[in-house]
């Protein structure tokens, strides 16, 4: 190759075109990374968050939404001296800063209490359930009794449903507790120790019976051992004749 075909090579439009094309791409990507960024986080954007304690929420909720951010009701609560419906609390709460379409978590008033069921179920007797439950301020009507260990929790039901432990019940709402009644299960199976019988049987080396699976089984034996003779009667006595010479 000669140096004027390298130089006009070097100097040709195609080659330039392509490297600017490149170089024009690449910048692009740059800006549109910075500034995608900056829109998908909200980047210099600042939202004080309103008040909205004691509001109702229907109102709450609009407050928020005009803020631009999001309303999620986490809990709920129960204070007398409030109306239905009322906000109780929120989080996070008014005056902190954030960025739109953050979650504002809310708990609104109930308008009967409501408290949450302890952990009973199969941890309890139902005694030892009952006493608790009332004493919370539940209501408890009577059991209901089902297969299984005596006096053992074995459920709760609230409106004929069942219900677990951390749930909220209302205190207007009757608790039914599921108790055992001391019957197994058609299905239950009844195990047999095997160690028992071996145990119980080692030292009885005439016994010719085995254990198969837990159940002893007794083999026959054709040789059959003849009872000994019986002892003489106790009422009998016996006399050996004894001579005397003549004197």
């Amino acid at each position: 190759m000669t140096i004027s075909k390298f130089f006009k090579k070097i100097f040709s439009f195609y080659l330039w075109g392509n490297i600017f094309a490149m170089i024009a791409v690449l910048a692009l990507v740059a800006i549109g990374v910075r500034y995608g960024l900056d829109l998908y986080t909200h980047h210099g954007e600042k939202i004080v968050i309103p008040d909205v304690k004691h509001k109702s929420f229907a109102d709450a909720e609009n407050i928020l939404d005009k803020a631009g951010l999001k309303v999620v009701v986490s809990d709920t609560g129960y204070v007398k001296s409030l109306p239905p419906d009322c906000i109780l609390e929120q989080t996070p709460v008014a005056g902190k800063i954030v960025k739109s379409g953050h979650v504002i978590y809310l708990v609104i008033n109930s308008d009967t209490p409501m408290l949450t069921l302890p952990d009973i179920i199969d941890n309890s007797s139902y005694r030892t359930a009952r006493v608790k439950l009332i004493s919370m301020g539940f209501k408890v009507g009577e059991p209901m009794y089902v297969n299984g260990e005596r006096d053992w929790v074995y459920g709760v039901l609230c409106n004929g449903k069942s219900i677990v432990s951390g749930q909220k019940v209302s205190v207007e709402d009757i608790l039914i507790i599921q108790v055992g009644n001391g019957m197994r299960d058609a299905s239950d199976s009844v195990f047999v120790d095997d160690s028992y019988y071996e145990y119980y049987y080692e030292d009885s080396p005439n016994d010719s019976s085995t254990i198969n699976n837990g159940e002893v089984e007794q083999s026959t034996n054709s040789e059959t051992t003849e009872p000994a003779a019986p002892a003489p009667s106790g009422d009998v006595d016996q006399f050996q004749e004894v001579t005397v010479p003549d004197v």
